[in-house]
């Protein structure tokens, strides 16, 4: 796992230095059942997530034994994908992208879980362009690239309402179907590009 929390790092520092830009650095924080955070205290029940008051990235190590078990997901790189998922979210807090669309959902909270779906999806497709640099580098072995598009795809709203057994409801989706998510991490690994993840300009999800 630091394997990939270390290239992730290196890859974004090394992106946004050939921009022209620095990346501030982020940090990831393991912890066991509950933490306090500078966005308040938080559980393992809430998933990966990264705090942008703090710039951290947080994760409880269970959340990859239930991505395996309960969401059919093994592999490291499908462990790999969630790290650089919320690392996703660092590069747009960094480039301001996070906090304007935080105060767009506080303007317009009839529209927070629209604007949640693009931000996750951009997340998707920000770990797709880390991949694409990852595999220009020979670091993915056969097989990562589908524990990838797997992890993706497992994690979805429509799949995880279906597997809760409630109905599936598209205007509580907070991160979008499994369909998009992989879709979206695929457009980040194919073009390699930070330009090709605007899914706020896209025309369709």
């Amino acid at each position: 796992m630091w394997l990939w929390v270390t290239d992730v790092r290196g890859s974004w520092r090394a992106l946004f230095a050939r921009a022209g830009e620095t990346y501030p650095a982020t940090t990831l924080r393991l912890f066991t059942g509950g933490v306090q955070t500078g966005c308040g205290a938080a559980s393992a029940a809430s998933g990966p997530f990264y705090c942008p008051a703090d710039r951290r990235v947080y994760l409880d190590m269970s959340f990859f034994r239930e991505l395996s078990a309960r969401f059919g997901a093994p592999g490291d790189f499908a462990q790999a994908y969630v790290i650089a998922h919320e690392f996703g979210h660092h590069v747009q807090n960094v480039l301001g992208i996070l906090p304007q669309v935080s105060r767009e959902m506080q303007q317009s909270p009839s529209q927070a879980n629209a604007l949640s779906v693009k931000l996750e999806l951009q997340a998707d497709c920000l770990a797709g362009v880390w991949a694409h640099s990852a595999y220009g580098r020979d670091l993915l072995e056969d097989g990562d690239l589908d524990e990838g598009l797997t992890a993706a795809t497992a994690v979805g709203d429509d799949r995880i309402q279906s597997q809760a057994g409630g109905r599936v409801d598209p205007d509580s989706f907070t991160h979008g179907t499994s369909e998009q998510r992989r879709r979206w991490f695929l457009v980040g690994f194919q073009s390699g590009e930070v330009a090709a993840c605007d899914t706020f300009r896209a025309e369709h999800l």
